[in-house]
């Protein structure tokens, strides 16, 4: 059963990182009793010219996700900002998106995580965005099209993003009367972005890459509540 929590709101916590800030942040998440999260591998977007340049030394990326009431995410923003520096360059980015409504036994378990009075504002340290000002951008579409797909979206106004893999699952029957396949290994591209770029990279995107392409792409987009480490993303 799905249940709309009325007296909690709550966010999903985003963190993309390299390897080794990613196994920091899961101590941190472990540290702070966070009942659940989950770990996913993705790969940046940067060419190996580029990793090389800066100095990165791999293009893997860590993806931690947790679902936490708005307060305790927030706090964990600071948290991740000052005990592990995200935000430096080549660090990563931490960001919350709203949810509506989770599991009942989900909501029971987070609504009763205690917030940190002194740490719960992530404006206190600085630089951690509000009022919308970001979106994160989801694109899915059929295995090799990610590093193209990203050239359209920088010259759009992203800054970079993450590939995740995934396999799609659905009726088949029915997508076909539309002309698309779900069935298959999947990328998945994840952009944060200004949302004064947003309805660019979008576009963009979608006119070579859409459902009607070869690509067979779907985007879509869902704001960003709080956001540390955009600028060097």
């Amino acid at each position: 059963m799905v249940h709309k929590e009325k007296n909690h709101a709550f966010r999903m916590l985003v963190l993309i990182a390299n390897s080794k800030l990613g196994e920091n942040a899961t101590e941190v998440f472990l540290d702070n009793d966070i009942p659940i999260h989950y770990h996913l591998n993705g790969i940046g977007t940067a060419s190996s010219e580029m990793v090389d340049i800066l100095g990165l030394g791999s293009s893997d990326k860590t993806v931690l996700i947790s679902v936490l009431p708005k307060e305790f995410a927030n706090q964990m923003l600071f948290k991740l900002r000052r005990e592990l520096r995200i935000g430096r360059v080549n660090s990563g980015i931490a960001f919350t998106l709203p949810i509506s409504g989770a599991s009942n036994i989900m909501l029971k378990m987070i609504a009763q995580m205690e917030v940190d009075e002194e740490t719960s504002e992530t404006g206190k340290e600085g630089k951690a965005m509000t009022d919308q000002e970001y979106s994160m951008i989801a694109v899915i579409v059929e295995q090799g099209y990610s590093e193209e797909i990203m050239d359209t979206a920088r010259k759009a106004g992203a800054n970079g993003g993450t590939v995740l893999h995934s396999r799609g699952i659905g009726d088949e029957t029915k997508l076909n009367v539309w002309n698309f396949s779900i069935q298959g290994e999947k990328e998945i591209i994840v952009i944060a972005a200004l949302n004064k770029h947003k309805l660019d990279i979008m576009q963009s995107i979608s006119e070579k890459y859409g459902i009607n392409t070869k690509a067979k792409g779907v985007v879509i987009s869902v704001p960003i509540d709080n956001v540390i480490g955009l600028d060097y993303y």
